[in-house]
Order: structure tokens, then sequence, then C-alpha cells
């Protein structure tokens, strides 16, 4: 099997993406990408209004974060990627032979309480069962591993490396 030289840190919203990414990123090392950051604004614009991406909204997102990964892996550099990535057609954009989606759960009580607290964030709390609705978990033929997110996001992190035999 190939070596992993990209995870991509994926869920809906809530679940802790850019946390559990920033921590395995630094504990690993690698370069970090939040995957929201190469959103177009007019994307922004839209979850901000609390309207839901179509595929279409999606697809240059997707495209921009599949280049931003490649050209640092092409350069030796490895990669974590908070991505929502939420569709198996959305993973296959970023899909690469050294990625695995790092897909983080939990029951929709606790994604609820985390978004009603969060503040300064487009993404807002009303748009979470639009996410739960596209959600398409990882299936068994997709390079990927699947965690709770009910213990604190550095123990998931650490999880993470370890089951990934990235832990350094």
């Amino acid at each position: 099997m190939t070596p992993v030289r990209a995870v991509v840190v994926m869920g809906v919203a809530g679940c802790g993406k850019s946390t559990v990414a920033a921590l395995l990123a630094e504990r690993l090392g690698w370069e970090l990408l939040e995957g929201d950051g190469l959103h177009p604004a007019a994307n922004v614009e839209r979850m901000g209004a609390g309207s839901p991406l179509t595929d279409e909204d999606r697809a240059p997102w997707l495209d921009a974060i599949a280049s931003w990964m490649d050209e640092r892996r092409a350069g030796g550099r490895p990669v974590v990627v908070a991505c929502s990535a939420l569709r198996r057609r959305y993973r296959d954009v970023l899909r690469r032979d050294d990625v695995v989606f790092l897909h983080l759960t939990g029951s929709a009580e606790l994604l609820a309480e985390r978004l009603a607290v969060r503040e300064h964030h487009f993404m807002k709390a009303g748009m979470l069962q639009s996410q739960l609705d596209l959600l398409e978990p990882p299936a068994r033929d997709e390079r990927h591993l699947t965690l709770d997110i009910g213990v604190p996001p550095a123990a998931v992190a650490a999880r993470a490396a370890s089951a990934l035999s990235l832990s350094t």
C-alpha cells in the first residue's frame, strides 16, 4: 500500500475538522490547509446567508484544494487538509493513492451544540441538517479512518496518527 502523504480531515460542520487537522498537522510536522480558505467569495456569501452550496458551487473549490495538495506533495511535502468532502464525488476529486480520509463523526445533538457556540464563522447552525442529509460516509473501498468526536480533539488527533501509523 502506498504510504500516506496526505490526510483529508472530513465531516459535517461542527465536527472539529479545523481543530483536529491543525493538531494532526502540528503533531506530524506536515503542512496544513484549512480548505474553507479556498472557497470563492460567492460561496462564503451564499453559506453566510444560510444557503447550502450546490455541486456546481463546490467544483472550483474542490479543484483548488486538489491542486494545492498536488503541488505540495509533488515537492515532497506531506499535507493535512480540513475539508468537508461530504460526498463520494467530492472525495473523488481529492483522492490519490497516498490520500487517507479521516472522517470525524458525532451525534447530531453534539454537532448542533458545537455550532450553537461557534462565533465568527460563515457556516450557520441551521445548515447542519443539509450537511447531514448530503453526507455519504466513506465506503469500504475508500481509504479512510472514521473516528468519533466524543473525546477531546487532541485525543482524536493522537488516535488518527497512531491508527494511520503516522506517529512521530
